[in-house]
C-alpha cells in the first residue's frame, strides 16, 4: 500500500525552538541550566580529549565518584557554577566573564556562553 507523504506531512505539529530547550520546557533557571550544560559539556569534551579514565579524572578534579557520575550525566542540578568553573580551570581551560550593557531595553539581561 503506497503511503502519501505530504498528507502526513501536513499533519505534523511543530514549534520553533527559542534556542534554548531549557526554556521551551518550562524551567524557571532556565539561562542558569543552558549555561551549566554547556560548561559540562565542555568538561566532558576536554576528559575524553585528554583521553583520562575515570580515576585520573577524579584525582585530577579532586571528585568522587558521584560526583563524576553528575557530571559525565549531566545532572544539572547536582553541579554549582562555581565547581563547574573551577573543573574548568583544573582541566587546563581558561573561563573569561565579561559584563556589558543592555544592547536593547530590557527589564533583564541575557546570558550567553561562547566557546573559543
Amino acid at each position: 500500500m503506497a503511503t502519501n507523504h505530504s498528507n502526513i506531512e501536513e499533519n505534523i505539529e511543530f514549534e520553533m525552538s527559542s534556542g534554548n530547550v531549557f526554556a521551551d520546557l518550562g524551567f524557571d533557571n532556565a539561562e542558569e541550566m543552558l549555561l551549566k550544560s554547556e560548561l559540562v559539556r565542555q568538561i566532558n569534551s576536554t576528559i575524553k580529549g585528554r583521553e583520562l579514565n575515570s580515576a585520573q579524572a577524579k584525582s585530577l578534579l579532586n571528585i568522587d565518584d558521584a560526583m563524576l557520575s553528575n557530571l559525565s550525566r549531566g545532572r544539572l542540578t547536582e553541579l554549582t557554577l562555581e565547581n563547574l568553573f573551577r573543573y574548568l580551570n583544573m582541566l587546563g581551560r581558561d573561563l573569561e566573564v565579561v559584563l556589558k550593557p543592555l544592547s536593547t531595553p530590557s527589564t533583564q539581561g541575557k546570558l550567553k556562553v561562547t566557546v573559543i
